[in-house]
């Protein structure tokens, strides 16, 4: 069955008491033990099951055994470190979305959990990085924000022989666009709240582990400190993923023509895009099926920045990205606030730098808004 069918077929023929096409929500707590013995559910959060179809979902269309979900992107990502233990040690991407930065380095680190942060492009990076306690590998690919594209397969390689683990986010792409189990790594994570919901209008995050014993420990972990996702939220992610390959297909067709747009314009210093940089687009040509719909650039003058936001008509200035709607970022002041300011400026985070996330609207809409914008900044700015 292709990916689209499995996307649209979501939820349904599971209901098998009623035939409803769409699978109801349970919003139970508890269950029942009619006849002395668990019908397979005890306690909710430990199955649901709106839940249990959402997880069994995305663990097909990633290609894994088991699938979680979580209450947010960041409770996955917290759920997965929780298979590790004081004293181990992690090769991270060196552009990573902020809140993980968060996570890894002001919350995890004070239980005994260790980073290295490295440009995953660079081979002598990472070999460097190993050291005897390292236990795992977490990638994003494209990166958040500069869309940096990592050679998933020959990273897994490399980990595979050293026994480590591989945690992929693929949160930019969604499994319609990429599916890095089936290039080696060992677990998925996903902010669900983005293009696997759609609409920004539910907060959940999904795990996806490629064997059973692996599985286990996850759900293990989950259960243990209740980060689980609520029957309602799971059957809003579930219909927001029914359309997934309808939207990112024009995610991307948005996508590509705003940085084709954006490099040519007079106002605009760089563009970060898959496609535009060669040696991202031939990985992803030869691991992925599309270059996904996130956008950055930099603008000349950081002094224009407020001016153009505040001159947006269409997309709007916030912190999100991956719904309907064109969503536009400040990463400096929002999503990598927390990073330090010498880091954000190592790796490219500068007061510059704008990400956008391509919505469905209409591309003379998008390109409209954005030409006018930037105008106005350099009116405003005395830019010439």
């Amino acid at each position: 069955m292709r990916l689209e069918t499995r996307l649209a077929q979501i939820g349904t023929k599971k209901e098998t008491g009623t035939g409803a096409v769409s699978f109801p929500v349970y919003f139970s707590t508890a269950y029942e033990h009619r006849s002395g013995g668990s019908t397979g559910y005890d306690y909710a959060r430990t199955a649901n099951p709106t839940r249990d179809v959402l997880e069994e979902s995305i663990a097909r269309l990633e290609g894994g055994d088991e699938g979680f979900a979580c209450s947010s992107g960041m409770a996955a990502i917290h759920t997965v470190m929780g298979l590790f233990k004081k004293g181990d040690h992690f090769i991270v991407s060196i552009d990573l979305y902020g809140g993980t930065y968060r996570l890894f380095q002001k919350v995890l680190s004070h239980y005994g959990l260790s980073f290295t942060f490295v440009d995953l492009r660079n081979p002598e990076e990472v070999e460097k990085a190993l050291q005897p306690n390292t236990r795992g590998i977490f990638i994003e690919s494209p990166t958040n924000p500069l869309m940096r594209v990592i050679d998933l397969k020959a990273i897994c390689q490399w980990a595979k022989k050293q026994g480590l683990c591989v945690i992929a986010d693929n949160t930019f792409m969604t499994p319609y666009f990429q599916q890095p189990l089936l290039l080696g790594a060992d677990i998925v994570v996903h902010s669900a709240t983005k293009y696997l919901g759609g609409h920004n209008d539910v907060l959940a995050g999904l795990i996806v582990a490629k064997e059973k014993e692996l599985a286990e420990r996850i759900r293990f972990v989950q259960n243990s400190i209740g980060a689980t996702l609520g029957p309602l939220d799971s059957w809003l992610l579930m219909r927001g993923m029914k359309t997934l390959a309808l939207r990112m297909q024009k995610h991307q067709q948005n996508a590509q023509l705003l940085a084709d747009f954006l490099a040519r314009h007079r106002l605009v210093d760089k563009v970060f895009y898959p496609s535009l940089d060669p040696a991202g687009k031939k990985i992803l040509d030869e691991q992925a099926r599309g270059y996904g719909g996130m956008i950055s650039f930099r603008v000349k003058d950081a002094g224009q920045v407020p001016h153009f936001l505040k001159n947006l008509k269409v997309i709007a200035f916030t912190e999100s990205l991956g719904g309907v709607e064109s969503l536009l970022t400040y990463p400096a002041t929002q999503t990598h606030a927390d990073v330090p300011a010498a880091i954000r400026e190592k790796t490219g985070v500068c007061d510059r730098l704008l990400r956008l996330s391509a919505g469905i609207e209409h591309i003379d809409d998008l390109v409209s808004d954005l030409d006018q914008a930037l105008e106005q900044a350099a009116i405003q700015t005395g830019w010439k």
